[in-house]
């Protein structure tokens, strides 16, 4: 145990059997977890399957298999947090210095008095500790590179990220591409209890219909042409944390029924393998299409569609975050401007406040990295941005014949009918609503639509139904 009663986790890497029984009856003792590897090998293979959970390793310089300095240089190599104090029967004090530098936390030399390694033990695992939640801060710091901005959209997104992160609940996010759903799930999962476990994303839109099995579930050696070794799969990765299954609408209906079965079932079985793995990972799902409208279409399971649909987040585009432009702008240029980050013009921040980006927060950061390459002295000017975010809006715009309707030529066709649209379904909903009296049953009676589902369109164009209500 450490001074404060917390488990301690042990590895003892040591051929030498005798001296690997004394080490662990002595922690055994003190209450510490231990574990015993007379090689290197199961140890590396932990460590490069991101499984190397332990708090201290104790490990040999002179293995069978392996030269332990080398052992340790994985470790440093790879960020593992776990401390390492290295055994050697070598007094000389250039050995002392190669583990040193090395990474080690300490080293021991044979033979050794059960004092000092409990001692040793004890401080290593705090130091273990220590690390592991700089390194959490760290990463709770990194978490709202996307979910920067005071917009009214992005207040309601994090306050629901908040109250969210620690309930253990399926979470569908939606969004356009680019508006930052991975980051919102990072951010989920760093502020929960599961932060100290793996996240584990990925992409099923870029996944190859023949892989996905294998990406998702694993495979084991010789299930298919190229499997020259046992893979766990995202699932097994993931085990004890987040799995951020990103554009999960773009899934085959094949794969869609054996995820549905993982997600009730909780056991993993590998493409090719006979056993099954039992797993526990809360999955958080996200998509850039509508699924309600792929389930309409039988293009996605409505039975997964319900499991991961436990609540829905959605992440605003950017044309919706009203004034984060120059926050996102800013803090982007502080992320890649370096030590002396340069500031943008005002005409270069008028251009970007004219343009509709399509691309939403990733299309921006895309802009500001291309400003920062062809910019030149401490202040960018629209000449450094994109020629289509610093062309002036005014210059290729049309109105049609015989009406009042402007139309932007620099928006192409797709994104044009998306706005047409998304602007006639408002102009219908407030219709409704006020005929309706803003009763949401009586305008979802009339449009044709249940309950739930009008909610939700009223949710995703910010209106509020009491605004209706007529006195």
């Amino acid at each position: 145990m450490a001074d404060d009663g917390v488990l301690v986790k042990c590895m003892i890497v040591e051929d030498d059997s005798e001296v690997a029984r004394a080490i662990a009856r002595r922690l055994g003792a003190d209450g510490v977890e231990v574990e015993v590897s007379a090689e290197a090998k199961p140890v590396l293979a932990r460590l490069d399957a991101g499984l190397a959970d332990w708090d201290v390793v104790i490990l040999d310089v002179g293995l069978p298999d392996a030269n332990g300095v080398d052992v340790l240089l994985r470790f440093r190599d790879v960020g593992a947090l776990s401390s390492v104090v290295m055994l050697t029967g070598d007094r000389s004090a250039a050995t002392a210095a190669t583990c040193m530098r090395a990474g080690a936390f300490y080293y021991l030399t044979k033979p050794f008095e059960a004092f000092e390694l409990s001692s040793m033990v004890r401080s290593a695992a705090n130091h273990s500790r220590l690390r592991r939640e700089l390194a959490s801060v760290k990463q709770a710091m990194a978490v709202p590179d996307l979910l920067v901005g005071t917009s009214a959209a992005m207040r309601k997104l994090r306050a629901a990220v908040d109250r969210l992160a620690e309930q253990d609940v399926q979470i569908l996010i939606q969004g356009e591409s680019g508006t930052g759903k991975e980051i919102v799930a990072r951010a989920l999962h760093e502020r929960g209890p599961r932060r100290e476990r793996p996240f584990v994303a990925l992409n099923c839109g870029a996944i190859p219909e023949s892989l996905i099995d294998s990406e998702l579930f694993g495979h084991a050696k010789g299930a298919f042409t190229g499997a020259t070794h046992d893979r766990p799969g995202v699932f097994v990765e993931a085990d004890g944390g987040t799995l951020f299954l990103d554009e999960v609408g773009d899934m085959p209906l094949a794969v869609q029924a054996r995820l549905l079965r993982v997600l009730q079932e909780g056991d993993v079985r590998p493409v090719g393998g006979s056993g099954v793995r039992r797993v526990d990972v809360r999955v958080i799902a996200a998509s850039h299409v509508e699924l309600e409208t792929a389930v309409a279409e039988q293009r996605f399971r409505q039975d997964l569609f319900y499991r991961l649909n436990v609540v829905t987040l959605i992440v605003p585009p950017l044309r919706e975050r009203e004034g984060d432009l120059p926050l996102l702008a800013a803090h982007f240029l502080r992320k890649h401007g370096g030590a002396s980050p340069p500031t943008l013009a005002p005409e270069a921040l008028d251009a970007m406040a004219a343009y509709a980006w399509p691309g939403n927060v990733r299309e921006l950061e895309n802009a500001i990295l291309h400003a920062i390459a062809l910019g030149h002295g401490d202040v960018i000017g629209p000449e450094s941005l994109p020629a289509v975010v610093a062309r002036r809006p005014t210059q290729r715009r049309a109105t049609s014949e015989g009406s009042r309707e402007v139309i932007d030529l620099d928006v192409p066709l797709t994104e044009a009918k998306r706005r047409a649209a998304a602007d006639f379904e408002k102009r219908y909903l407030v219709r409704v609503m006020e005929h309706a009296k803003g009763s949401v049953s009586e305008a979802a009676r009339l449009s044709g639509l249940d309950r739930t589902n009008f909610r939700r369109l009223l949710q995703r164009h910010a209106l509020d139904p009491a605004s209706f209500k007529q006195p």
